[in-house]
């Protein structure tokens, strides 16, 4: 039975995708089965892994709209054990066509269900908003996890998250929690950067991930060529935090995991080019 972790922050440029990306990516390669999906209109997620946004690509969207199966969308991605539902800019009329459904708040949990089985961990990058689709991926999920940057507004629109949360968690989601924070683009030379990152910690005590992701050009430079860090630069520092990340994520979750180190060798997975 898999767990289901919602990525939000309404606030974007934050490190979601990069987190979301990256730490099932890790995950994956410590040999656990891994779904991400994505549900943010600018399927940065799905670029981020390898697949091409073609126009034929079948997406999250095609299943919102009841178009297509699971079959058809579910695809494998560079990394070995690492699938994902991709996305395109077709889902921003989800929005829309949600608003008329029965039951709009429970599409995507409707969606995922079956694949609980198939699944150790179903990863949900969510877009930089609080709406319909974000409800829908919290109302699906076990936990979600909270990428923060360190940097001064960064506590700015976190009250109306954190409603939105409990909202969800009252009305729709019981079993909702805050999996974890995970503190982004952090640079310890700033000691502005270090106050909010103690401010983070005062506010979310031990939910925040004592792993932080500095600040990193290669983590930066990664999604341009479809790859996650893992597979684009294992030895750069910030593959070393996401492995260290997927480490403390899985130690939280008591679960097992085949041990590796910065260098241990990942070979890319081939993935069907689709020209339609």
């Amino acid at each position: 039975m898999s767990k289901i972790i919602a990525f939000t922050n309404q606030k974007g440029g934050v490190g979601k995708t990069t987190t979301c990306v990256n730490l099932s990516s890790y995950v994956a390669v410590m040999g656990k089965k891994v779904l991400i999906v994505d549900l943010d209109p600018q399927g940065n997620a799905t670029s981020g892994v390898g697949i091409e946004k073609h126009k034929g690509l079948k997406t999250i969207y095609d299943l919102v709209d009841g178009e297509c199966s699971l079959e058809d969308v579910v695809l494998p991605t560079v990394i070995e054990g690492l699938d994902i539902i991709p996305s395109n800019v077709d889902l921003a009329a989800a929005e829309i066509s949600l608003v008329s459904m029965p039951q709009r708040e429970k599409i995507l949990k409707n969606i995922l269900d079956p694949l609980k089985e198939v699944y150790d961990f179903i990863m949900i990058d969510c877009q930089p908003s609080l709406g319909l689709l974000t409800v829908n991926a919290l109302t699906a999920s076990d936990s979600v996890i909270i990428p923060m940057q360190c940097e001064f507004y960064a506590l700015d629109g976190l009250t109306q998250l954190m409603n939105t949360i409990r909202l969800v968690k009252f009305h729709l989601n019981p079993g909702l929690d805050v999996e974890g924070v995970v503190r982004t683009m952090k640079d310890n030379r700033s000691n502005l950067i270090n106050q909010v990152s103690q401010e983070i910690l005062k506010f979310f005590k031990n939910k925040v991930f004592s792993t932080y992701i500095p600040r990193n050009i290669r983590l930066a430079e990664a999604p341009s060529h479809g790859l996650p860090i893992v597979l684009y630069d294992p030895y750069s520092k910030g593959a070393e935090a996401y492995l260290s990340l997927a480490e403390e994520f899985l130690d939280r979750n008591k679960i097992s995991y085949k041990t590796i180190t910065k260098n241990t060798k990942v070979t890319k997975r081939e993935v069907k080019k689709n020209d339609n």
